[in-house]
C-alpha cells in the first residue's frame, strides 16, 4: 500500500495517478480534502474578489451615470454562499479522488517518523510515502498577535462584520490581495509592509498594482513593533522615518506568507523554516519517502504542488521524471490579473504598453487603466525571457507563454500568430512587434 498524507494539491493528484496505475492507495486528510487552496487560499480570494470587482464596476458605472446607485455587501451572506460552493467542490473533489481508485481516510492524523507511518498512534505498514501535509500562515512574533480581532487568512471566517478600520500586516500578494478586497467592501485599508511593497515583482506591475489599491494607505519599510489592546486589538504600533506612531484598527489580517506544515514530518532532512528538503525527484533523505507541494518550502503554488505531485507519483510508479522550475507563472489578483513569468535574464531587452481596450477592460479606458503588456526579448536571437500580462485575461495569458517559454519559443514564432478579436491581450502583438525591431536592427 501506498499512502499519502495531506489531500491537498499535491497529495490528492498523486494518489489519483497512483491509484490510476493499479496501486492500493490510501490518502489520510485530517480536515477537508481540497487543501489550503480550496478552504483558506485560491478559492476564498477568487469569491472575495469576484465581490470586490463587481463593487468595483457597479460604482464606476454609478459614476459615469449609467446605472443611478450602486450595490453595499451583505457580508455574513457573502460568507454563507460562499463556503456552500467550497462544500459543493469538496463533495466533487472526493468524489473524483474514490472513482480513481484511492482510499480517503478523513479525520486521522497521519504522521512519519523515519520509514515509518502512523495514523494517531497506530503504525502502519508502507510501500511508500508521499508526505503533502501543505502549510500554514506564517505568524510573526509580535505582541499582541493573539489578541481579539487578529485574524489570518486560515481564520478569517470568523469575522462577522466588516471592520471600519482594518490594518493588513504583510506587503507581499497576499497583503495586496486583500488589500483590494476589502477596500472595495468600504472598509479603511492600512496595509503594512516591512522592506518594499511587493519589492519582488516586475516595477511595471507594482506601479499598477499600487494604482489599483488606490485609496490603500501602503506604510512601506515599517516595521511592526505590536499590537495594541486588552483583550480587542485596537491599533498596530509601528516604526517608520525613525518615529512610532500607533495606527487605529478594529481589526488586523496578519497576511506575512506562509511556511510549511512539517510537524508530523520527522525523520527527515529539512530546511531553516522546516521544509522537507528534497530532490528534483522529490526524493526525501530516507528511501522510499517521498514529499510534494507546500511541506517542501516557497513557492506554495497549486500549480506547483500538483506538479510535484505528479512528480512524486511518477517517480514511485518506476517513471523517471524530475522537476523543472525555471518556468513558473504567477498573478497577482486585484481589479485585473497581474500576471508574470520572468526568467531574470539580465541581457534582455524589455518593452511595455497598455492593455488594449476589450472585454472587461472598454469601461476603464476613461481612467486609463486597461492593464498592461510587457515582454523581456533576448536581442540576439529573440528568445521570450519574460512577459507581463495585466488585465481581465492575465493569468490564462502568463500560463500559455510560460509554457512556450520553456519550449523555446521566440519573438519571431509570433509571425504568424492570431489572436482572437477583441481581446485584452497585448503581449501576442507586443512580441510580434519586437520580433520586427530585431530583424530591422539585423539589416541594417
Amino acid at each position: 500500500m501506498i499512502i499519502v498524507l495531506g489531500g491537498g494539491p499535491a497529495g490528492r493528484i498523486a494518489a489519483i495517478r497512483l491509484a490510476s496505475a493499479g496501486k492500493d492507495t490510501t490518502l489520510v486528510e485530517s480536515a477537508g480534502i481540497g487543501g489550503q487552496c480550496l478552504h483558506s487560499g485560491c478559492m476564498p480570494v477568487c469569491a472575495l474578489n469576484d465581490a470586490a470587482r463587481f463593487i468595483r464596476q457597479a460604482r464606476s458605472f454609478q459614476h459615469l451615470g449609467i446605472t443611478r446607485s450602486s450595490p453595499e455587501i451583505d457580508f455574513l451572506t457573502l460568507q454563507k454562499e460562499m463556503r456552500e460552493i467550497q462544500q459543493k467542490i469538496a463533495g466533487i473533489l472526493d468524489k473524483e479522488t474514490r472513482d480513481a481508485g484511492v482510499d480517503i481516510i478523513y479525520g486521522r492524523h497521519g504522521r512519519l517518523d523515519g520509514r515509518q507511518v502512523y495514523l494517531g498512534d497506530e503504525p502502519v505498514e508502507s510501500a511508500a510515502v508521499i508526505a503533502a501535509t501543505g502549510s500554514r500562515p506564517n505568524i510573526p512574533k509580535i505582541e499582541g498577535v493573539d489578541l481579539n480581532g487578529v485574524f489570518t487568512p486560515h481564520t478569517l471566517p470568523a469575522l462577522r462584520h466588516l471592520p471600519r478600520r482594518l490594518a493588513i500586516i504583510g506587503g507581499g500578494i497576499m497583503g495586496a490581495e486583500f488589500a483590494y478586497i476589502f477596500s472595495a467592501f468600504g472598509c479603511d485599508v492600512t496595509l503594512i509592509s516591512r522592506s518594499i511593497f511587493l519589492k519582488s515583482v516586475d516595477k511595471h506591475l507594482r506601479a499598477l498594482a499600487i494604482r489599483e489599491l488606490e485609496g490603500v494607505e501602503i506604510l512601506e519599510n515599517t516595521p511592526v513593533l505590536s499590537l495594541e489592546g486588552c483583550s480587542q486589538v485596537s491599533g498596530v504600533r509601528v516604526k517608520g522615518d525613525g518615529d512610532e506612531a500607533t495606527i487605529p484598527s478594529d481589526a488586523v489580517l496578519v497576511a506575512t506568507g506562509l511556511v510549511p506544515r512539517s510537524e508530523a514530518i520527522e525523520g527527515v532532512k529539512k530546511g531553516s523554516i522546516g521544509e522537507v528538503l528534497v530532490d528534483d525527484h522529490m526524493r526525501t533523505s530516507v528511501p522510499g519517502i517521498y514529499a510534494a507541494g507546500d511541506v517542501t518550502g516557497p513557492p506554495y503554488l497549486t500549480p506547483v504542488a500538483r506538479h510535484q505531485g505528479t512528480v512524486a507519483a511518477d517517480n514511485i510508479l518506476g517513471i523517471d521524471r524530475a522537476m523543472d522550475y525555471r518556468f513558473i507563472p504567477q498573478s497577482i489578483s486585484l481589479s485585473h490579473e497581474l500576471a508574470f513569468c520572468t526568467t531574470g535574464t539580465d541581457s534582455a531587452a524589455s518593452m511595455a504598453i497598455p492593455g488594449p481596450a476589450g472585454p472587461g477592460t472598454f469601461w476603464d479606458v476613461p481612467v486609463g487603466n486597461t492593464g498592461l503588456a510587457k515582454v523581456m526579448v533576448e536581442p540576439e536571437s529573440g528568445r521570450i525571457c519574460g512577459i507581463c500580462a495585466a488585465g481581465p485575461g492575465g493569468g490564462l495569458i502568463a500560463g500559455y507563454l510560460a509554457f512556450l517559454m520553456k519550449e523555446g519559443y521566440t519573438a519571431h514564432d509570433f509571425g504568424e500568430f492570431l489572436e482572437v478579436h477583441p481581446s485584452t491581450d497585448g503581449v501576442s502583438g507586443l512580441l510580434k512587434y519586437a520580433s520586427e525591431m530585431l530583424k530591422k536592427r539585423d539589416a541594417e
